[in-house]
């Protein structure tokens, strides 16, 4: 099943011609946006930071600056998005996301509506505008990066899981709500890829857990330790261009897939979900997050 994914035809290019993509300064967002742009693609990236927008712009990507989490900045950057793309939206590809680590009871409200902000709140907004546009125009793609969290919870990363799940939700139940006006819905469900995901995780985890008042202070070092570790941490990590496969399959097929479940474990943890027990399934959910260590 892995193989298959990684073996996805890409062909020559099909409309849609252009896509806007969200989250695009490091890691998948980048990527996709780099391979794509080389096909021939009309990129639209962006970006949080003016710095990675600058950067991109450099480089030949169209990249405008926006934050999620901001509403202001998604409806100005969307305006800048229509006048570069003569007001037509092809494909949206909703990737801007962080995680924001620590256990449930540690989380304030705040830090909560923090994660969510960015990774659910302003997502979907800014995909309840593109809609509006897709469907004047008569088609559109429109893909969530999810993540494996996305459907198996797994300790320590409460707020991200849940920012997935609800994600998940959002798009299952807009696929069956525009689907009459030719808009296709696809998700991807990336395991462990190679980024500075958990480098910025770490970054939110010292802003907003209290380690040292904490119940699971134990578990929070042997976390730490992985969030500070560079390059693979856990088994079956795989490149972002195993993602970007995903998204060019998406964008060139007249039926994209409803999901893109990409490595190993979210292959497998897919697959268990159906068939075990909720509690035998808990126990190997603890086992693969290793108490914080994976």
């Amino acid at each position: 099943m892995t193989q298959a994914i990684q073996s996805l035809p890409i062909t020559k290019i099909l409309p849609p011609g252009n896509i806007l993509m969200t989250g695009c300064s490091t890691g998948i967002g980048y990527h996709c946006a780099k391979q794509l742009h080389e096909m021939g693609y009309q990129v639209i990236a962006t970006c949080r930071q003016q710095a990675d927008v600058t950067r991109l712009n450099e480089e030949g990507i169209t990249c405008f600056q926006l934050d999620l989490a901001d509403s202001q900045s998604i409806q100005s950057a969307l305006k800048k998005v229509l006048l570069a793309t003569d007001g037509k939206i092809d494909a949206l590809f909703n990737n801007g996301a962080f995680g924001l680590p620590g256990a449930v009871e540690d989380l304030s409200r705040e830090a909560m509506e923090y994660q969510f902000q960015t990774n659910v709140f302003g997502t979907q907004e800014l995909t309840n505008a593109v809609v509006k546009i897709m469907r004047q125009q008569g088609h559109g793609k429109i893909i969530y990066n999810s993540s494996i969290l996305g459907f198996a919870a797994m300790q320590y990363r409460g707020a991200y899981n849940a920012s997935k799940f609800a994600i998940e939700g959002f798009a299952d139940t807009l696929r069956l709500e525009i689907k009459q006006d030719n808009i296709q819905v696809s998700l991807i469900e990336p395991g462990p890829i190679l980024s500075e995901f958990r480098k910025n995780a770490y970054e939110q985890f010292k802003r907003w857990i209290k380690m040292d008042e904490s119940a699971h202070q134990a578990k929070y070092q042997a976390m730490v330790k992985r969030l500070e570790t560079v390059g693979p941490s856990v088994p079956f990590t795989l490149g972002p261009e195993a993602v970007s496969k995903c998204v060019v399959h998406a964008l060139q097929n007249n039926k994209a897939k409803i999901r893109y479940r990409v490595t190993v474990p979210t292959i497998v943890f897919a697959y268990l979900k159906r068939i075990l027990p909720n509690r035998w399934l808990d126990v190997l959910l603890v086992k693969a997050g290793g108490d914080g260590k994976r």
